[in-house]
């Protein structure tokens, strides 16, 4: 499944990162000069729980799926990583092993950094310190927002926001109504129901809910999002 370039879209998935196009161009050509490409099909494992990290880790297409193993060995989803975010940084740093499983959702492509080569371009770009230093303190920022949000706004107003965050990551245009949105990342409702952390009966009543006030419309390949300003009146009626 390895091959040695990225094609076009997937380069450009990566230079339009949000953290990554914010690098110098030599301190991004050093890192894409050492990087390598590999390609999962759905459902395959990239990297697991436990094991010593090799790798830091971009997702050039489709989605990396983060999930951990309850104690009953229900897999439990956490996060999808979509493409153009880098991950696994942080066990390279603390050396410690890697905390939660990471499976491709749908054909995936990442690239890959060797730990070697990460600490390499550590040393010679003081750089690249301060702003993986940027990018973990958006990620504590982003965790402490879902955090609150988990205790303060009802179950409808998480999900709306859930859905904006999709479509705006993974929104295509429909081609049989330009004012509609599809969500072109294949989730099942119970898969929507982990990253929620409520189960997939109320899930199911609030999209069903949200049909019928024509905000969105549910079909048997996805969501799609028909009044995204619905959605966000959704989301600021709770705050």
């Amino acid at each position: 499944m390895d091959d040695p370039i990225l094609t076009i879209e997937e380069r450009s998935a990566i230079n339009a990162g949000r953290w990554f196009s914010t690098l110098s161009p030599s301190l991004r050509h050093d890192i894409l000069r050492c990087a390598y490409v590999k390609r999962y099909k759905d459902g395959d494992l990239i990297c697991a729980r436990g094991e010593p990290p090799e790798d830091w880790v971009a997702c050039a297409r489709g989605a990396v799926r983060v999930s951990s193993t309850s104690i009953s060995g229900k897999q439990v989803t956490l996060t999808y990583v979509e493409p153009g975010v880098w991950f696994g940084d942080v066990s390279i740093f603390d050396g410690d092993r890697r905390t939660h499983d990471a499976y491709a959702h749908g054909d995936t492509t990442t690239l890959c950094v060797a730990k070697a080569d990460f600490k390499k371009i550590l040393a010679n770009h003081v750089e690249l310190y301060e702003a993986l230093l940027r990018l973990h303190a958006r990620r504590i920022r982003q965790l402490y927002g879902l955090v609150e949000d988990l205790n303060t706004l009802p179950l409808r107003a998480r999900l709306a926001k859930q859905l904006v965050h999709l479509l705006r990551s993974y929104g295509v245009p429909s081609l049989s109504d330009g004012s509609e949105t599809r969500i072109g990342l294949q989730l099942a409702q119970e898969e929507l129901a982990q990253l929620l952390g409520a189960s997939r009966q109320r899930v199911n009543q609030e999209l069903k809910a949200m049909e019928r006030e024509e905000a969105i419309r549910i079909e048997p390949g996805g969501l799609v999002i028909r009044d995204r300003d619905a959605l966000m009146r959704i989301i600021e009626s709770d705050h």
